[in-house]
């Protein structure tokens, strides 16, 4: 059977689109299967996350040519503060500074919407001879051979290219059909996202503020706006959710703090369950998984869409420069150079998060001194702070290309 494209790509969302940039600009052909009806994820309603993209992750966009159509809409993320207490007590008076000042790069990171980077997509997509967006159609059976991988379509039609990527969220149906499992737990919190619209200028911090339920993270956006990921424990997070925007904002100030000024809703309220799925293997035979199919997080950290782009990354460059070498970039071999670049990383990101989420998602009088206590203590260690901002801009580790900025 004649291949349809080098590369079938189930799933439309952000990283499967960033991979599809990334391989048609080292001259692959590549095929977007997307369950979405087309437009779908680009309207104001969709989406409301923002996402605090690292400097690495912009550096990556910047180089397969999204970046310039959201640039106008980003904000720098100059610092970012920690502190740890309860609704309307303020808080500790031990916290975290971290400030870009510290390294030489630049910010360390942007905030952009949702629906601005999936227009941005949008757009770069439409503009690449080589890559085919399926739109509105869904894979309900797939097989893989010696030579590649097999797709049957919603509408009967099959497709056939030389390996397959599942992009296709926590509950991938390409992991499944492939006999991947997986590993992980409910948290038991539910996240309330929106944007709130403030008196006074935020500056470009960024505040991560831990309360008993869960973290409330308030991220810059442009003008007087900021991004909202309000962690509750679900049965109170649906009973928030339920109510009408003046009680809801209610329960928000206490949490948020007065030192914003006001404080108003920006457009609509969003609700994401919170949980940890990790696939037990990230590649099968003439496939791998990207994203979320690959590890869904909680987002404590907001490392979950950076965590993507270096799946991205390594695996665009392990699939050039294999192809580069005369492999065969679907092969066993190869994919497994994939896996092995991205387990550990992924493994340590992971397990912090969780962590952290446990640690500080609880009244436990012990562990909030001994909080309190480390985060003094790493804030007046210079060399450490100095860390965790590189570490934030994702500029530690074993960096593929993309996320250097240079091409592949």
């Amino acid at each position: 059977m004649k291949n349809s494209s080098d590369i079938l790509i189930v799933g439309g969302g952000l990283n499967g689109p960033a991979l599809a940039l990334a391989m048609a600009q080292t001259g692959h052909s590549v095929t977007v299967i997307d369950a979405l009806p087309q437009g779908t994820a680009e309207a104001e309603d969709f989406d409301g996350r923002g996402y605090a993209l690292a400097l690495a992750s912009q550096r990556l966009l910047q180089q397969i040519g999204v970046w310039d159509s959201v640039a106008d809409n980003a904000q720098p993320m100059l610092e970012i503060k920690v502190s740890d207490g309860h609704a309307g007590q303020g808080a500790s008076p031990f916290f975290l500074h971290f400030d870009h000042a510290e390294i030489e790069e630049g910010p360390m990171g942007y905030m952009v919407e949702d629906r601005y980077l999936r227009r941005a997509f949008a757009s770069a997509i439409a503009a690449e001879p080589r890559i085919t967006m399926l739109p509105n159609t869904r894979v309900v059976a797939q097989e893989t051979d010696a030579t590649g991988a097999t797709v049957t379509l919603s509408n009967g039609d099959t497709l056939r290219g030389r390996m397959l990527v599942g992009s296709d969220g926590r509950k991938s149906g390409t992991a499944e059909r492939a006999g991947i499992r997986r590993s992980g737990w409910d948290y038991g919190q539910t996240a309330l996202v929106c944007a709130i619209d403030h008196e006074l200028p935020h500056h470009g911090i960024a505040h991560q503020f831990f309360m008993p339920p869960g973290p409330l993270a308030i991220l810059p956006l442009p003008g007087n706006r900021s991004s909202i990921v309000w962690s509750e424990r679900t049965e109170m997070a649906e009973t928030i959710n339920a109510m009408s925007d003046e009680d809801y904002l209610t329960v928000l100030r206490p949490r948020f703090g007065d030192f914003l000024g006001k404080i108003s809703l920006a457009g609509n309220r969003f609700t994401y369950p919170l949980n940890l799925t990790v696939a037990n293997s990230f590649v099968g035979y003439r496939l791998a998984l990207i994203g979320d199919a690959a590890h869904g997080m909680h987002p404590i950290a907001g490392q979950g869409l950076n965590a993507g782009l270096r799946d991205v990354a390594a695996l665009a460059e392990v699939l050039t420069q294999a192809g580069r070498r005369g492999e065969d970039f679907g092969s066993s071999l190869v994919l497994g150079r994939y896996q092995q670049w991205r387990r550990f990383d992924t493994a340590t990101l992971v397990a912090a998060t969780d962590v952290f989420n446990r640690l500080f998602s609880n009244d436990n009088p012990i562990l909030r001194a001994g909080r309190d206590l480390g985060m003094g203590i790493l804030g007046s260690l210079p060399g450490l702070r100095r860390g965790f901002v590189r570490e934030a801009a994702g500029l530690t580790g074993d960096m593929p290309r993309l996320l250097q900025g240079k091409a592949i």
